[in-house]
Formats: structure tokens, sequence, C-alpha cells
């Protein structure tokens, strides 16, 4: 598969491409440079989101996961950017518990992409993060949206 590292503000991303689809973002330490046209898009559109250009992807995208995970990661995709929603909220959408729906945000592939960072406690706790350098790449990517 096709990959593509980028330094953002976050730390290096790898872009992983499968078919005609962006299948994964991750953080990385290794640099990988195929240059697709899809890759280069993905990528554009990161450097867009960084400065404050882009509020919503448009690149195509193809996570895997279950029907579960994938319900629950197409409700992250509508939370407006710089807006938060909880997982209790998400929750209740879907006839499921905040913990289920914090599981399937932990296993979401495509972080930024789709905004796993804006769904917050119930208490507005900043909880539940594990990419990059955890809360604080939360709290970063939430002060960044907020500000942009």
């Amino acid at each position: 598969m096709p990959r593509l590292t980028i330094n953002t503000p976050v730390g290096l991303l790898t872009i992983v491409e499968k078919g005609c689809a962006i299948k994964k973002i991750c953080w990385s330490t290794s640099q990988k440079n195929e240059k697709t046209k899809l890759l280069l898009r993905a990528k554009k559109e990161l450097e867009n989101y960084f400065e404050g250009k882009l509020t919503r992807f448009t690149v195509p995208i193809n996570p895997y996961g279950t029907s579960f995970q994938r319900k629950v990661w197409n409700s992250m995709a509508e939370i407006p950017f710089g807006k938060t929603a909880t997982y209790g909220q998400i929750a209740s959408t879907l006839h499921t518990s905040p913990r289920a729906v914090g599981n399937a945000c932990s296993k979401n592939p495509l972080p930024i992409i789709i905004p796993c960072h804006r769904v917050i406690g119930g208490n507005g706790a900043l909880n539940g993060y594990t990419g990059g350098k955890g809360i604080k790449t939360k709290l970063f990517l939430i002060n960044h949206e907020n500000n942009s």
C-alpha cells in the first residue's frame, strides 16, 4: 500500500492509501515518500487543516472496521469543526453505551480526518485520546479549531 509521511504540528503522520481511498493515518517515526495523486491530495488537505484553511475533509476515505465502528465514525465525522460532542451524546443517537462509543473511537484509523478529538467526556473532560501525545494532542487540535 502506498504511504506518505508528512510533518505536522502534532508530529509525523503517515497517510496510507489502498485502492481509491485513504485507509489509515498513523503517527510515525519513519519517513515514507510515495507520492500518488491521492496521497498528495490528502497531504494538501491536512496542511490546509493545520493552516486553518480547511474545516471539512473531502479526500475519499475507506476505513476498515466493524459496521458498529463505522456508524460511530460516521457520527464523529458529523461533529462540526470547532465543536465537540460527548461520548454520551453519540451513544444516545446510536442507541448504545458511551463505553461502546469510546471503544470505537479508540479504533479510529483516520484521526483528524475522522475527528475523534472532538469527542469529550460527559463532564467536559478531555479523556480517551491515544493519538500522538495523547491528551496534549487532543487539546492542541481542539484549541487549533477554536482559534481558526
